[in-house]
């Protein structure tokens, strides 16, 4: 079950970040002098996920190797 929860870790953040830079280049190209606040922002969310998947690593490492349940 470990396994499955990266895996759709991954997911998620892979189709969440594709569809967000879709929309940023879609948003880039229709208003192109809003670049640099429209990629700052972007930065900044990716930031934010990327340090949820590290909590998300940590958790998943300690339900592995201190599991309560067991």
């Amino acid at each position: 079950s470990i396994g499955w929860m990266i895996g759709l870790a991954f997911l998620g953040i892979g189709i969440g970040l594709g569809i967000m830079g879709a929309r940023i280049a879609e948003a880039v190209g229709r208003n192109p002098e809003t670049k640099n606040d429209v990629v700052h922002a972007a930065l900044s969310v990716a930031l934010i996920v990327a340090v949820l998947l590290l909590l998300l690593f940590a958790f998943v490492f300690l339900l592995l190797y201190f599991n309560p349940l067991v």
